[in-house]
């Protein structure tokens, strides 16, 4: 047998493999989940919030950190993107080829990427405590949205080096500015790979308990301001995990698989929009 068809054959048998890894990985997790949670499944864990004696088997649910965690993961995800999107459009419009500014900077990105998020959540309780701010949700929108601010930034810039430079040189003949370029040309070519970004950046925000454990804190309620504590998602199934009652522990797993149908539903979403926004593109 001919050896490069050998050799197509070895590579193709361990993707192949490796395919079939992940998609059973991902089977095991919900299935392990959802049937440890079932019996704690209900209306209930939904629609009402922890109730006295929760964390020792009595009446209540998680809403109060279902609450908390979509407002901690879209209020940062919006701090993120505000900053992040001007510095791609930078990176890639304004800066000159090869600065090393921007080299710099990108560096700089990749090493704040593998900083571990209790760091993250060290240094925004660090800054809580110098403003004298207490443990909120405000400290935790802006502790996450740090920790995936280089998250997007990367994801997005990697997306917009991929757009080929004629179309730049197009927009600049036709009389566009690097603004309208940036906003009106990049921008538009980039939508599916910035929602792509977005949703990276979203999953893990809203899935992180260690940057938010200093920081957000922990509440049986509903925050109503942006300065009360909030309760998360990654907390409630951390606290309910730590407890001896086995109903308790059934619970944490039930709120795992909660936090699971988020993320796969925001997914979904993202890849419906992903789809209709890809026919604006250039190919």
């Amino acid at each position: 047998m001919d050896k490069r068809k050998i050799e197509e054959n070895f590579f193709k048998t361990i993707m192949i493999a490796s395919s079939l890894i992940i998609l059973f990985t991902l089977i095991f997790i919900l299935v392990s989940i959802i049937i440890r949670g079932l019996p704690a499944m209900n209306l209930e864990m939904i629609t009402r919030t922890p109730e006295g004696g929760y964390y020792l088997g009595k009446e209540g649910g998680v809403l109060n950190a279902i609450a908390g965690s979509l407002y901690l993961g879209i209020g940062s995800t919006f701090l993120a993107i505000i900053v992040s999107l001007p510095v791609v459009l930078y990176f890639n419009v304004y800066a000159k080829k090869r600065s090393k500014l921007v080299s710099a900077v990108r560096f700089s990105l990749d090493i704040l990427w593998g900083v571990p998020s209790i760091v993250y959540g060290a240094f925004g309780f660090i800054i809580m405590l110098f403003f004298g701010l207490k443990t909120s949700l405000l400290g935790g929108i802006v502790t996450v949205a740090l920790m995936i601010i280089p998250i997007m930034t990367r994801a997005m810039d990697e997306v917009i080096r991929m757009i080929p430079s004629e179309l730049l040189e197009a927009s600049y003949a036709l009389g566009a500015t690097r603004f309208e370029t940036a906003f009106k040309v990049v921008t538009r070519q980039a939508l599916p790979g910035i929602l792509t970004a977005l949703l990276i950046a979203f999953g893990r925000g809203i899935g992180d308990a260690a940057s938010v454990l200093f920081t957000t804190g922990f509440s049986d309620n509903i925050p109503h301001s942006l300065l009360q504590p909030a309760a998360t998602l990654p907390l409630a199934i951390f606290f309910q995990l730590g407890t001896p009652y086995p109903e308790v522990q059934q619970r944490a797993y039930a709120s795992a698989f909660i936090l699971i149908c988020i993320i796969l539903v925001v997914s979904f979403v993202s890849r419906i929009l992903t789809k209709k926004l890809s026919k604006y593109v250039v190919k």
